[in-house]
């Protein structure tokens, strides 16, 4: 199934084409014959998903992009002090080309501004064989997680057209803020503003300062979490120059433009963005990267004081029925369906919150799952916090299952998302514990793949399931022993820590089985129906019942009591044997499933 992200990024991304107003950059010619009309965008996750819709692998120039990475490597290589007695961190809300040097020291506003770039480039030194600017291109490399170069035509047509940033790194080494030669240092910022780049790599660079300087693809620790923290709260101030405070307002993610067309947006701890697309406003970035990046914010909440806390993966645990049973005890035909069916219904338990990063994980393992899972059930009992964001991708999910003929299932304790989707006018099957959800899910395949068969609705006691290994005259003479009983809706026939009663075979009507929880709460553990049996496990919990047994809707049984059985022992020991082998061996059964349950519930 296709992911509603990549659907809804599609979507985004026709709207966004059709606006068609900005230029591309003219004033270096060697950069103004790019085409208007190229338009990508990529969200690169913090555990290295990427969703590329448009023009995401076509190259073009970092320019001021390269900003951000190369003041991250200056804080590396001498730390915080010494940067910031060459580089201030306030925003100079002028636009880049700005000189906006302190009075007096000549120390630039901020990193992102050409004035702080140049004063960060010349921090950078040559080291351990390699070149200052071959240094740098390596740690773009390190966060993009694939080797990058310059463009040499670019890098010769902007050195042509550099007098203000040549007039700008003299006016620094005047002031001692650029300690060798200016004319190098600016040689090597023009380079790693030719660096080139795809959107997709924009994307994983601005998906790595997301996961605290660790690259989700190579998993290469590039930068500590200082100076990430750092740098995106530079880019937060100073990223979008003179357009900083309607960004931060509007979008609300530390973000950096170039005159390239691109630009990136980091939400930290979940997910960067990148955008390609060269016509540019009056303050030199993208007008599709500004929309996109706004839109997304908004639709995808991503904004930084609505998605606070870090991202994690949602999905608890993820597997299918056949793992983890209803633990009503089916016939043999019935079993035998679900056996070979229950592959098609699947649980996925989720947790944390439902924000941005919680519902991109959530999206990505529905849409990952085969075409054969026909139901699809979320257990959300664990979710913290619902975001709008989750609401709009649930529901793109239930109307693309719909429309695939699959169905999609809550396990919602306190009715929220289904009295969501109600609101919305969709009926979603909602169920307060995973016992009832999967029941309801074992029942519609059986229903499609059994031929027919379900849960009968009356079995004689001599056909029961377990005592299928007596024969036939020996279930008649332990049925003679037997005393019928009927029940209405509610009644209890067993209460918990009541001594051993017997054992007890349902010929028709339903059993719930009950037991309290951790808080005294009443849980529904499973639900029996005609064929089965219960009673006798209490012979192992020193003769007490550990349970309550409650009927739901009239129910029929037939009952081996424990005076019967006693009689039995006495007058024909060798029908106790056979019967006691067969009710063991039916226990079995019930406790392997129970173990095997249980195993898949605790591996993660």
């Amino acid at each position: 199934m296709e992911s509603p992200i990549e659907s809804y990024l599609r979507t985004l991304h026709a709207e966004i084409r059709e606006m068609k107003n900005g230029t591309p950059y003219s004033a270096v010619p060697a950069m103004a014959d790019v085409d208007p009309d190229n338009f990508g965008i990529c969200l690169a996750t913090v555990d290295g998903y990427v969703y590329e819709v448009g023009d995401t692998r076509k190259k073009f120039t970092l320019q001021s992009i390269s900003k951000p990475f190369t003041y991250a490597l200056a804080l590396e290589d001498l730390g915080l002090e010494a940067v910031d007695r060459k580089v201030d961190v306030e925003p100079s809300g002028n636009s880049f080309t700005e000189i906006s040097l302190a009075e007096g020291t000549g120390r630039p506003a901020n990193a992102m501004i050409n004035a702080g770039a140049l004063a960060a480039t010349g921090l950078i030194k040559g080291s351990g064989g390699r070149t200052s600017i071959k240094r740098i291109i390596s740690t773009y490399s390190d966060f993009a997680g694939r080797d990058l170069a310059a463009s040499e035509r670019i890098f010769q047509a902007e050195l042509r057209k550099s007098d203000r940033n040549h007039a700008l790194a003299y006016l620094l080494s005047s002031f001692d803020i650029i300690e060798d030669n200016p004319t190098s240092v600016l040689e090597d910022y023009l380079r790693q503003c030719s660096v080139q780049v795809t959107c997709r790599d924009l994307s994983i660079m601005a998906a790595t300062l997301a996961n605290a300087g660790h690259n989700p693809l190579t998993d290469k620790q590039v930068v500590d979490i200082g100076t990430v923290e750092r740098v995106l709260s530079v880019m937060m101030t100073s990223g979008m120059y003179d357009d900083a405070g309607a960004w931060v307002s509007n979008v609300g993610m530390p973000a950096k433009s170039g005159v390239g067309g691109g630009t990136i947006a980091v939400l930290p701890g979940q997910v960067g963005l990148a955008v390609f697309s060269p016509p540019l406003d009056e303050h030199g970035a993208s007008v599709r990267g500004l929309a996109t990046c706004q839109q997304l914010s908004t639709e995808m909440e991503m904004h930084f004081v609505r998605s606070a806390r870090a991202g994690r993966n949602a999905i608890r645990a993820s597997y299918d029925i056949t793992d983890a049973p209803s633990g009503i005890r089916r016939n043999e035909e019935a079993a035998g369906s679900l056996s070979e069916h229950g592959h098609r219904a699947r649980v996925i338990e989720l947790n944390g919150d439902l924000l941005f990063a919680g519902t991109e994980s959530m999206v990505r393992e529905i849409s990952s799952l085969n075409n054969d899972v026909e139901l699809v059930i979320l257990d959300l009992r664990r979710v913290d916090e619902v975001g709008g964001v989750a609401l709009r991708m649930l529901s793109r999910i239930e109307k693309s299952l719909a429309a695939a003929g699959r169905e999609l299932v809550l396990i919602d304790g306190e009715g929220t998302l289904a009295g969501a989707f109600a609101d919305a006018g969709h009926e979603v099957p909602a169920f307060e514990s995973r016992t009832a959800s999967v029941e309801f899910a074992e029942n519609r395949l059986i229903s499609k793949y059994g031929n027919g068969l379900n849960l009968p609705g009356c079995v004689p006691v001599v056909d029961s399931p377990a005592l299928s290994p007596l024969n036939p005259h020996d279930a008649e003479a332990l049925a003679a022993r037997m005393e019928p009983k009927t029940y209405d809706d509610g009644d209890i026939v067993r209460r918990v820590g009541q001594r051993f009663g017997g054992v007890f075979f349902i010929v028709s009507g339903r059993i719930s089985t009950i037991a309290t929880g951790p808080h005294r709460q009443r849980v529904k553990l499973t639900t029996l129906g005609p064929g089965m049996t219960f009673g006798e496990l209490a012979l192992g919990s020193e003769d007490r019942q550990e349970t309550t047994e409650k009927a739901d809707g009239p129910v029929e049984l037939m009952v081996l009591s424990a005076d019967a059985i006693d009689e039995l022992k006495a007058a024909d020991p060798r029908l106790a044997v056979e019967l006691w082998m067969a009710l063991t061996r039916d226990a079995y059964t019930r406790v392997d499933q129970y173990l095997r349950e249980t195993a898949v519930r605790i591996r993660d």
